[in-house]
């Protein structure tokens, strides 16, 4: 059984050309060949019907994946439509639940030290309803 491996592994190297030993030192790699050496046996032998079938093949497969692509971007629509309702309805929400307190003195304005300050807001005050 060794004796068939060794012979056959034998026979293998004679087929390939002596290039001597790799620079590397991996003698087991196999000399790589050029893409444009490479010849494509199912391609050029197939017949039309199966030349037709593959293109029948192919423009399902891309439908299919172009289905996939927009049923993922229906998805995101969706998600950003979502998220832009519920920031509008959350500033909504903010707007009702805030308390104000409006200053009629302008001079409490130079008196407030600048952290006070930087929390007081300008606001119509005509649509404020009175208690």
């Amino acid at each position: 059984m060794c004796s068939l491996i060794v012979n056959m592994i034998d026979m293998s190297d004679k087929n390939r050309s002596i290039r001597g030993q790799p620079k590397s030192g991996r003698f087991w790699k196999n000399q790589k060949t050029r893409f444009a050496t490479m010849k494509k046996s199912s391609g050029l032998k197939s017949s039309f019907e199966q030349k037709q079938k593959f293109r029948e093949e192919l423009k399902s497969i891309k439908s299919l994946s172009r289905e996939l692509i927009n049923q993922r971007n229906t998805v995101k629509e969706a998600r950003k439509l979502k998220r832009k309702e519920n920031l509008q309805r959350r500033k909504g929400n903010e707007l009702k639940s805030e308390v104000l307190q409006v200053i009629k003195n302008p001079t409490k304005l130079k008196r407030m030290k600048k952290k006070a300050l930087r929390a007081v807001q300008k606001r119509d005050t005509s649509n404020i309803k009175k208690h």
